[in-house]
């Protein structure tokens, strides 16, 4: 079994140390050392029944651990690139989970770091770059691009051909018609209906959406 250490305890680290147990429950794959987090000390903390092993820094203990970096939310989607690059580990050092229950077709190619929960369907031919995250349910249809670092809530929806730009956030039971762009680290707001290209960095959310407002974004992330 391979060591694996999954940075960040929050819920979404939470959930995806839930997939490792399932995956291994299928095939015995990935030993779960346990968690970093800044947020914990070195003091022995546990979430969920997994022990909290330091803080990030701690990952030069494990040199053999294979890592996923499991954070991120609406309100700072920029989390999950600012920890890989912070961490400056190569590609090679990062996992790519798929939960058992996932329908993923052979045609599909899944880029290093990425997280794919239960009941993610791929139809065929979909490119997803490197850590990116899709929660439970979450539909992906034919010839969808979705670039490194993008977030997809829980139900999510795209129709095909559609683009989505590095880094974007796209919130839980959003729909986007086939052929759109969404534009790197835009944000869709839960629900949202979108019919027309998003650029990027905005927030658009509604039925149908509609830009709420532009982004100024960091400089580590601009």
């Amino acid at each position: 079994m391979q060591p694996l250490l999954i940075v960040g305890a929050g819920g979404f680290g939470r959930e995806v140390a839930e997939a490792v147990r399932a995956i291994n429950e299928q095939t015995a794959t990935w030993e779960l050392l346990g968690f970093l987090d800044d947020r914990f000390g070195t003091d022995g903390s546990m979430v969920d029944g997994t022990p909290v092993l330091g803080k990030t820094s701690a990952i030069a203990r494990f040199p053999q651990a294979q890592v996923v970096v499991s954070t991120g939310n609406p309100a700072n989607y920029f989390s999950r690139r600012r920890l890989v690059s912070s961490l400056g580990l190569p590609s090679t050092r990062y996992a790519t989970l798929i939960h058992p229950t996932a329908s993923i077709p052979s045609s599909t190619e899944i880029g290093h770091g990425s997280m794919l929960l239960a009941t993610v369907v791929v139809t065929t031919r979909v490119r997803m770059g490197a850590h990116v995250a899709l929660m439970p349910g979450v539909v992906l249809t034919h010839d969808d691009v979705v670039g490194d670092y993008v977030t997809m809530g829980a139900g999510a929806r795209l129709a095909g051909g559609v683009r989505i730009g590095e880094g974007a956030y796209v919130g839980s039971g959003v729909m986007v018609r086939e052929n759109l762009t969404v534009g790197p680290w835009a944000l869709l707001g839960m629900g949202a209906v979108v019919l027309a290209n998003v650029p990027a960095a905005e927030v658009w959310a509604g039925v149908p959406a509609r830009v709420l407002r532009k982004l100024t974004l960091p400089e580590d992330i601009a």
